[in-house]
């Protein structure tokens, strides 16, 4: 078992590759309503291989607890999946990116707690980036959702007051999350991370439920870009790449859908007025 633990960790960016490729296979399935279910196959392939082949390079990895959140997960996955109306299928999909944008927080800050790793000043730009990205996009898609499924909650803001308070939260986050990159402060690095999420509610609240669908597409694509930043922390070559693929195919679509609305991006998202 150890020389086969040691034959996949020698090869791993050899089946790194392969869940690459096998990846993008997936999304030229997609492409298509005739090729779709070929490429969600290509796509369980490709996950399938990259998480076998992290579990070896992992050090010291917890089994129980990984394999045990990864069969629940799945569960509810399988449950959601067999359940959900098709007109139920955006506001899932938004759901669905915000846990991609949890997620990435909760690796940026295990990362930044982790008290024996000295980090450098470009590992501190990633660990901004890809908090700040994660944490726009778990807020943001909580958001989406809730406006997708007319929940009570997710109401619209609308006022002259709405573009100054999110010109200074971000102003903010940017603030704090420099402060964090000159003094490795913890405290700084929270305050972006919390600051984010604020920022990401209050930058999607204010837009109509009849932009939902770009908004959706946009975050697929910030979910996407929230992996491939945490990817280069872990330095997961695999997660770069599908982080990746699934940032630049989101905001594609993104403009596509803009284009055919004959609307800019900027106009649909409310950040100026054109």
């Amino acid at each position: 078992m150890n020389d086969f633990s040691a034959m996949i960790a020698a090869n791993a960016d050899w089946f790194y590759l392969v869940g690459a490729i096998l990846f993008v296979l997936t999304l030229r399935g997609l492409s298509s309503p005739k090729t779709a279910i070929r490429g969600n196959r290509f796509g369980m392939a490709a996950m399938a291989i990259a998480v076998v082949t992290t579990f070896f390079l992992a050090e010291g990895p917890v089994l129980w607890l990984i394999i045990g959140a990864m069969v629940l997960g799945a569960l509810v996955g399988m449950w959601k999946a067999k359940t959900v109306a098709m007109t139920q299928m955006p506001e899932t999909v938004a759901l669905m990116h915000s846990f991609v944008g949890l997620a990435a927080v909760a690796i940026a800050l295990a990362t930044v707690l982790h008290t024996e790793q000295q980090h450098g000043a470009v590992a501190r730009i990633e660990l901004f980036i890809g908090c700040f990205i994660g944490a726009i996009t778990f807020s943001a898609s909580v958001f989406a959702f809730g406006k997708l499924a007319a929940k009570s909650w997710a109401k619209t803001l609308v006022g002259g007051w709405v573009k100054p308070v999110q010109a200074l939260l971000f102003i903010a986050m940017i603030g704090f999350g420099g402060v964090y990159f000159v003094t490795d402060s913890l405290p700084a690095f929270y305050a972006m991370a919390v600051i984010a999420v604020i920022f990401g509610w209050m930058w999607i609240a204010p837009i109509g439920g009849g932009d939902m669908p770009v908004v959706v597409s946009l975050l697929n694509s910030f979910s996407g870009w929230a992996a491939a930043g945490i990817g280069f922390t872990l330095g997961n070559s695999m997660l770069i790449i599908a982080g990746s693929l699934v940032g630049s195919s989101g905001a594609i679509l993104s403009y596509i859908m803009c284009k055919a609305m004959n609307r800019s991006l900027l106009n649909v998202l409310s950040l100026i007025h054109i």
